[in-house]
């Protein structure tokens, strides 16, 4: 596994920690590579009194910075920490990549470095919203903020294939998430990305609300990078809200501190159903390897959880799964869409 040692926010102490709570997790069976400046990277393995197996360092003399445009990423740094993970993993040194750093890079840099698939102009960034029928796949949640039609139609087809690959939805159900259930609610781009969805071969439900991305029965919720992150940070701040609201609320009195109680099992396991950090991060879909971002702002357990994740995919072939569901769909998504009959 190549970890992005310089991609966190919080700097190398969360990475490195982060990787030293997988090799925990997963004694004997986890390699972790960290990519980046030894000098930075060195000292914290130090500190937390790493192993001396399980774990090594991949020097890397350039860091990727949020403010850096992907396009000047690929042209000027080519030593850095996020490009040198995705060698590794083309020269096959490694079997996935995770990282925490900026995305829009970190996509580009993917796309670039290992191939994408024939049938998609771009990746994109899933991730498994814990629904009340089932989880629910949303993509894009911030690798494409400006989305074409087709770009949109060919998420939804990635999407069905990762939901029935990954979650076992035997006919994943396909939303685009819009203003308004009626076809011509939304902006011009998922107007006509509804068009392109309504005649493929999709099980399309049509357009779905925001309200309906955690009670509905689809499977699939498409959208754009920039929606997709907003309708992912701000359901990740009402949860937390939430949470702090309920926590007053039963410690006003005698009463409700002794519900607390009696209830504290199932509000664990409510917590740890909801808690993003068991996710960690989101998987790339779209790229001929196996690709785990994370938020910046990451915590070592988020980052022991994505590189957790990023094994069950590595063993389990997801993305060769991926790719032969969309192969599936090659006719489709290589041509235009052929306008359903009434």
């Amino acid at each position: 596994m190549a970890l992005d040692a310089m991609g966190a926010d919080g700097g190398v102490s969360v990475t490195v920690s982060g990787a030293l709570s997988a090799l925990k997790d997963h004694p004997g069976d986890l390699e972790v590579v960290l990519v980046g400046k030894p000098e930075a990277v060195e000292p914290e393995l130090s500190r937390l009194g790493a192993p001396e197996e399980g774990i090594s360092i991949k020097s890397a003399s350039e860091v990727v910075r949020m403010t850096d445009a992907p396009s000047s990423v690929l042209r000027h740094k080519r030593d850095a920490s996020i490009r040198v993970c995705f060698d590794l993993h083309r020269a096959g040194e490694v079997d996935a990549v995770v990282s925490a750093g900026n995305s829009g890079a970190t996509m580009a840099v993917g796309m670039v470095v290992m191939g994408r698939a024939p049938e998609v102009d771009r990746p994109a960034l899933a991730s498994i919203f814990p629904g009340l029928l089932s989880p629910t796949v949303i993509l894009d949640v911030g690798a494409n903020v400006d989305c074409t039609a087709s770009m949109l139609a060919q998420f939804g087809f990635m999407g069905s294939v990762y939901a029935r690959e990954v979650l076992g939805a035997k006919s994943p159900l396909v939303g685009l998430l819009s203003i308004g259930e009626e076809g011509g609610k939304g902006n011009l781009v998922v107007r006509q990305a509804y068009e392109h969805l309504k005649a493929s071969s999709l099980n399309f439900a049509g357009n779905v609300e925001g309200r309906d991305v955690f009670s509905s029965e689809v499977s699939v919720v498409v959208c754009d990078g920039f929606v997709g992150n907003v309708c992912l940070k701000l359901s990740e701040g009402l949860l937390s809200a939430y949470n702090q609201l309920v926590k007053n609320e039963v410690m006003r009195d005698l009463r409700g501190r002794a519900g607390a109680m009696l209830l504290k099992p199932a509000f664990k396991r409510l917590a740890n159903r909801m808690d993003y950090e068991n996710f960690g991060g989101a998987p790339l879909l779209g790229i001929n390897g196996v690709a785990y971002i994370c938020h910046g702002a990451s915590s070592p357990k988020a980052i022991a959880s994505a590189i957790g994740l990023a094994m069950e995919s590595v063993n389990t072939q997801v993305d060769k799964r991926v790719s032969e569901g969309l192969a599936q769909y090659r006719g489709e998504l290589l041509g235009e869409p052929e306008t359903k009959s009434e």
